[in-house]
């Protein structure tokens, strides 16, 4: 019984201060909107706790006891912060109808557009926060809780937090408008020997992981990675420049257009980048877990990409 009654050591002393507060178990009752019996009855099961009399009863209603004032006085402050605590929870529940994304070096493209819809469609209560994460902030923005989930490219494996991909980008190279693989239709690695490719390292962050890309080797031949300490715009306007190349998704790629340039679709090996979604196993919104659910039935929907889709892009 003891047990039970811990459990509801907060209903019951809700009951007991408003007895407090009103003087009257039948007013106490009345602004509980619960009988009168219920509000007698869970009074009584506080003090066999206590094994304490908190209240003298008589026809003119309920007064403390010189124990019950004692003690009241003593939890008073508890129970109204704990009353706070809830309150704030309850509006921190605002917070639980909301999923907080993060995107690191990760274009929006059709298999989030079309996830993100049908969670809209399963979710409609709950909204989506989007917003751009540094790569070198990712795993802890996720650990501070700041994002419920982030999607990123590349990453490794973390310990710290769980991490799944869900589905493939095609890399793109982009190249200036002038220079010889503009006229190609697909490159590979191969093509991209010797050539200056510069990686960002500002906001955007790179597209792959700089072991991924230290380890390129496509018949012994690589680009030169040159590490930048610029944001994306900047390293695209250098591409325009002809100061090199870069990557992005696919995504990326088939949604914006840069003048003087084009992209190119690479072939072969190694020319995927995985797509992860990094998350916390202990995150309390069911929403998180309603999104990652339907990720994984998305991403067991979709074929993997095929060498030959790149041949529509010029």
């Amino acid at each position: 019984m003891s047990h039970e009654i811990y459990g509801n050591a907060l209903r019951l002393l809700t009951y007991v201060f408003a007895a407090v507060e009103y003087g009257s178990l039948r007013q106490a009752a009345r602004k509980l909107g619960v009988g009168e019996s219920s509000v007698s009855r869970n009074v009584v099961k506080l003090e066999q706790l206590l094994e304490m009399q908190l209240f003298d009863r008589d026809v003119r209603g309920v007064r403390l006891t010189q124990a019950g004032r004692a003690w009241t006085e003593v939890v008073r402050s508890h129970f109204e912060g704990l009353q706070e605590a809830f309150r704030d929870t309850a509006r921190d529940n605002r917070d639980a109808k909301t999923v907080r994304i993060g995107l690191c070096a990760v274009g929006g493209g059709e298999f989030l557009k079309r996830l993100f819809d049908r969670f809209r469609k399963s979710c409609p209560d709950v909204s989506l926060a989007i917003e751009d994460v540094p790569r070198e902030q990712c795993l802890t923005a996720i650990r501070r809780r700041r994002f419920d989930i982030v999607f990123a490219s590349g990453l490794g494996t973390p310990t710290s937090c769980r991490a799944e991909m869900f589905w493939q980008e095609r890399i793109f190279v982009l190249v200036p408008a002038g220079h010889p693989l503009a006229e190609k239709r697909a490159v590979t690695w191969a093509d991209l020997a010797g050539m200056p490719l510069l990686v960002p390292v500002g906001t955007s962050g790179p597209l792959l992981d700089f072991p991924m890309l230290e380890g390129i080797v496509t018949d012994g031949c690589r680009p030169t990675v040159n590490i930048c300490q610029a944001g994306q715009a900047t390293v695209i306007f250098n591409v325009q420049l002809g100061q090199g190349i870069t990557l992005a998704g696919e995504s990326f790629a088939q949604t914006v257009a840069i003048d003087a340039t084009a992209w190119k679709p690479l072939n072969g090996h190694n020319s995927l980048c995985p797509i992860k979604a990094l998350w916390l196993e202990t995150n309390p919104k069911r929403a998180v877990l309603r999104l990652i659910g339907l990720a994984r039935k998305k991403a067991n929907a979709i074929p993997s990409p095929e060498y030959s889709q790149s041949a529509r892009f010029r």
